[in-house]
């Protein structure tokens, strides 16, 4: 299954072949030593006790070369290590007769054959340092081979690491072990040849973006040559041979000044940023509404067999295969271009970096579609899926065939397997997902699968849906293909982009509101039915406008509030490439690597941030959830029944946020992905995953006893979690982030008042999951109810109200009722949660067996508490 994260948490390791053969046993008689030319006699194994190394591996960042040369080698009357030099120009037994050749040699006969050998080298050397990275990239678009001088010496000034290649940052280097023959045999090359082949290597290093470092030299032999232009003006020539290990290793240089981005940074993209346009989709629908095969076809550009084979490859778990019933969040990346689809079916893309090279263009556009889980007993990843991951526009997939059998499953407080009774329909599952989404006020299509099997049923499945979409003031819109069913898996067709054009596009542009035209597409992965008209919405619905810092709340009201967040959804344990321990000088090699949105503002390798809310120094994660009470997972909120218990709760929370030691953690950004693109920058909006360091001062706060300093684990990052930069505000008054134990959430409907006091009800807002505790729900006071006292002031000037007494009318009460305001007080049980004030905030009370999990209350959090 395809996903934004996709390391090798175990990449190949750059171990060195010369200890390979120590560790073998090998133990010749001494010899000179490279270094001092005495000879070394010691019991440990050492470097000139080997005569040869194993044979070179195929895969893997290790590469032997006989010489790095841009010219014929020089030939040789007698060579000590060997009689045939395999793999080099001579490559034939050498005679004692042989006619000597000039000592100052040519170099290859043209100019062009030195930069055509040099671009082959240095794509080997990219190759071979992709294989130590977690994640072998493919695309080399950025590779730049410098143009070779005419004169030989001035190869030294191309010796400077350029900029790095994206893709190297996590790259623990490749090792060259230059003088040896592929077999491991030592060949070895003179002193003056050696130095040539460095300077190469340099040279193609720099291209790179890396740097080398020689680790060994040995002498291995010894070699004679005729130098001489002439048979009457012949000399003989005798050196040494020598073989060398050299260490290439990716430079990196981001320096950063506090808080926040490099110097170097502009207030416009980087060029190593992603510009393409990004949108992302989150597909929703009942468990039998067919969403992973639907996303399987389009990503795949194939048909489906009518048993699900498009989605096989997108199934994460082995019971997802064996049920059917998708259990976590799929993901998945296609790119437009035009009318042109790029997507698994297309020769050349194997990996979403691919796609990324063929949609760099103006007109290019990347889709990123997350696949949800339709059971209600996975309701959390569906409810992940809409508010987590904060999507442009939701797909509701909704199935065009007969009512598969009621959704049954688990319902206790436990967790434990129970009977659902009749359970609930696939049709009011469905619906319970439009509701949902009509109440999220986001931007929504509806796509009816499996319309090959619809028949009698259809109709009426369309005009509930239909009633309910006008219902809540949005106008439906039922799109037919006019194309093949067999086009519109390669390319968009023209016919379906200019319906959706007409169709979904132009309202949506006049209105100036995205909210305002739901489309309806009938679509089948059997015959490819609206699969082009599907392609056609994906290419042309709007982006929306990069988010700011400001889209909810002014900074007046919210000074706390940082200049960049990153939204953590997912956590992965790695460790620090060579390059990047060198660069960022951490003792501590690990280096998690998280994955999510950012929500506003630039992310750059190299920026110091914070990272939080971690348990404070008196205080760890879970102590706050009531210990002789269940979770809330699957049940409905139920009050608790120890007011002891809650007494205890309430105190918990003396100390404001600023003052909690050890909430906020440093940390340094050294690598970054973008939907798998290595980038320096991640820019607002966009997904993708971000590899930290943290400091080491931030990694043991309040630590008095230094002797248990290095046992202690490293910090625990956990979903929900934010990353951000501190604004220059904070910084210059000391503010620091914010984190809450409480929030107070205005929700603008009367149905809010059915919740207990004391009561536990799931939250969501963000990426945050919590357990709440509802303290106390009060009616705001609406206009109506202001103009009301107005009227009555003034008719209280005239002693009116003395003696007159005026009802309202049933009418008059339900418009008050309908404009009423309800302001909730809620406490987190778990652990406090960075949430941002004037975000969208979910209150859902669970599944039962009569309901579908997904009911809840939509507000909007208005006050943060300590």
């Amino acid at each position: 299954m395809a996903s934004i994260f996709t390391f090798d948490h175990d990449p190949p390791r750059v171990n060195s072949p010369w200890q390979s053969g120590l560790d073998s046993g090998k133990r010749p008689h001494a010899e000179r030593s490279a270094t001092t030319g005495t000879i070394v006699e010691s019991e440990e194994p050492s470097d000139s006790q080997l005569d040869r190394l194993e044979a070179e591996p195929q895969d893997g960042p290790i590469e032997y070369k006989l010489h790095l040369l841009l010219r014929p080698r020089r030939t040789y009357n007698k060579m000590s290590t060997t009689l045939r030099v395999s793999g080099s120009q001579q490559s034939r037994p050498i005679r004692e007769s042989k006619q000597p050749r000039q000592a100052t040699l040519p170099l290859a006969s043209s100019n062009q054959s030195r930069q055509n050998r040099l671009h082959h080298l240095t794509t080997q050397l990219l190759w071979r340092l992709q294989q130590s990275s977690p994640y072998h990239a493919t695309a080399s678009r950025d590779l730049v081979i410098p143009r070779l001088p005419e004169n030989v010496a001035d190869l030294a000034a191309l010796e400077k690491p350029g900029k790095l290649l994206p893709g190297l940052e996590e790259s623990n280097g490749a090792l060259y072990e230059i003088g040896v023959a592929d077999d491991g045999t030592f060949v070895g090359l003179t002193k003056d040849e050696m130095d040539e082949s460095m300077t190469t290597l340099k040279v193609m290093a720099a291209s790179l973006g890396c740097k080398v470092e020689v680790q060994r030299m040995k002498a291995v032999g010894s070699c004679e040559w005729t130098d001489g232009t002439s048979k009457s003006d012949t000399k003989l020539q005798m050196a040494d041979l020598w073989v060398a290990e050299a260490l290439i290793m990716p430079v990196l240089n981001a320096q950063s000044n506090g808080y926040g981005q490099q110097k170097s940074q502009n207030s416009t993209p980087r060029r190593d940023a992603s510009i393409t346009d990004q949108l992302r989709v989150s597909l929703i629908g009942p468990t039998t509404s067919g969403k992973t095969t639907l996303l399987g076809t389009l990503s795949n550009g194939t048909l489906d067999n009518g048993r699900g084979s498009s989605r096989i490859n997108l199934l994460r778990h082995r019971h997802e295969v064996a049920s059917g019933r998708t259990s976590s969040i799929a993901q998945e990346l296609i790119g437009y271009d035009a009318r042109k689809i790029f997507n698994y079916n297309i020769d050349n893309i194997n990996e979403w970096p691919d796609i990324h090279d063929r949609v760099m263009s103006e007109n290019g556009r990347l889709v990123f579609l997350l696949d949800s889980a339709g059971h209600p007993r996975y309701q959390r990843t569906t409810l992940r899926a809409l508010i987590g991951w904060a999507p442009h526009w939701t797909l509701l997939c909704i199935p065009a065939n007969e009512d598969a059998p009621p959704v049954s499953g688990t319902h206790s407080l436990s967790g434990a397997d129970g009977a659902m009774g009749i359970g609930i329909a696939s049709l009011d599952l469905a619906l319970a997902h439009l509701d949902l989404c009509l109440k999220l006020a986001m931007p929504l299509s509806i796509l009816v699968t499996k319309y090959d099997l619809g028949h009698a049923s259809l109709k009426g499945k369309l005009q509930t849906v239909l009633t309910r979409i006008k219902a809540a003031g949005r106008t439906p819109k039922l799109l037919i293909s006019p194309a093949r069913d067999e086009d519109g898996l390669t390319e968009v067709p023209d016919t379906d982009l200019q319906k959706i054009k007409d169709e979904v596009i132009d309202p949506i542009s006049k209105s100036g509101d995205p909210l305002s035209v739901i489309p309806i597409i009938l679509t089948s992965t059997v015959r490819g039915t609206g699969i082009g008209l599907t392609h056609a919405l994906l290419r042309s619905l709007p982006v929306p406008p990069p988010p700011t810092a400001r889209d909810f709340v002014p900074l007046a009201l919210n000074p706390e509030q940082p200049d960049a967040l990153f939204h953590i959804d997912e956590v992965f344990e790695m460790s620090l490439s060579r390059a990047q321990t060198a660069a960022t000088s951490a003792a501590n090699k690990s280096a998690p690597v998280i994955t999510g949105y950012l929500r506003f503002g630039r992310l750059s390798i190299g920026d110091r941030v914070v990272l939080g809310p971690f348990p404070g120094d008196d205080e760890d994660a879970g102590a706050l959830m009531p210990k002789d009470h269940p979770s809330p997972g699957y049940g409905l909120s139920i009050p608790h029944p120890l007011s002891a218990e809650f007494a205890r709760l309430s105190s918990r929370h003396p100390l404001s946020a600023s003052k909690v030691e050890g909430e906020w953690l440093q940390a340094t950004i050294v690598n970054i992905r973008d939907l798998r693109l290595p980038v320096q920058t991640i820019e607002a909006g966009q997904a993708g995953s971000i590899q930290i360091v943290f400091d080491e001062s931030g990694e043991t706060p309040n630590t008095s006893d230094t002797s248990d300093k290095e046992t202690l684990p490293s910090p625990r990052i956990r979903k929900g979690q934010v990353l951000a930069v501190p604004s220059q505000h904070m910084v210059d008054t000391g503010l620091t982030l914010q984190a809450t134990s409480s929030l107070t959430a205005s929700f603008k409907t009367s149905d809010i008042k059915s919740l207990a006091v004391n009561s536990l009800i799931n939250a969501y807002v963000g990426m945050v999951r919590a357990t709440v505790r509802v303290l106390r729900i009060t009616r705001s006071k609406s206009d109506l109810d202001s103009r009301k006292i107005v009227m009555e002031d003034n008719d209280d000037v005239f002693g009116m109200n003395d003696h007159i007494e005026l009802e309202r009318t049933k009418s008059e009460a339900d418009l008050d009722e309908y404009h009423a305001e309800y302001h909730v007080l809620l406490e987190l049980l778990n652990s406090r949660e960075w949430i941002e004030l004037g975000s969208q905030i979910v209150l859902v009370e669970g599944w039962s067996k009569d309901k579908s999990g997904l009911e809840s209350y939509v507000g909007k959090v208005i006050e943060i508490g300590e």
